[in-house]
């Protein structure tokens, strides 16, 4: 279970990553301290290992910075659940291990506590007491998601079969 910890619509990848610190790419550990600092200074700081970023539509939207999900992930958030993702952010999410829910977003409010079932396709909300389906992502997904991400799931399987 973690905190849903909401966004609005279109969160570009510079929200995520903001540019000015461009210059720390190669040092993920601190750039995830500034993780989605562009849309929400308090974030990083306050953000704890199991939270969820809940957001509107077209979340990701931008440049294809590979960094930007991978910091999401390191400052221990379990999933991103928007109403819709640009598709190259939704696929790096999915090649880091980082789950990326498509599902409506409405009805999860700011420190609501969330459970998600990746197998069922529900998100859970305990402080509602309320259930959230979700189209399950296609087996081979999730077992990406289950191995930690498509590099290490080619190099425990040696293939994309399932």
């Amino acid at each position: 279970m973690g905190k849903a910890w909401k966004f609005g619509d279109s969160i570009s990848t510079d929200l995520i990553a903001p540019g000015r610190y461009f210059h720390l790419r190669s040092n993920l550990p601190e750039l995830a301290k500034h993780v989605l600092e562009g849309a929400r200074a308090d974030f990083a700081a306050q953000v704890r290992n199991g939270d969820f970023v809940v957001a509107g539509e077209n979340f990701g939207l931008g440049s294809s910075r590979e960094h930007a999900p991978t910091i999401i992930k390191m400052a221990g958030t379990k999933a991103v659940l928007a109403k819709s993702f640009a598709r190259i952010f939704y696929r790096n999410c999915i090649n880091i291990g980082l789950p990326a829910i498509t599902c409506n977003t409405d009805e999860i409010d700011e420190g609501d506590e969330l459970e998600l079932d990746m197998e069922k396709g529900v998100v859970k909300n305990k402080s509602k007491g309320t259930e959230l389906e979700f189209p399950p992502l296609p087996p081979v997904m999730n077992r990406i998601l289950q191995e930690g991400g498509l590099v290490a799931y080619i190099k425990t399987h040696k293939s994309l079969e399932i």
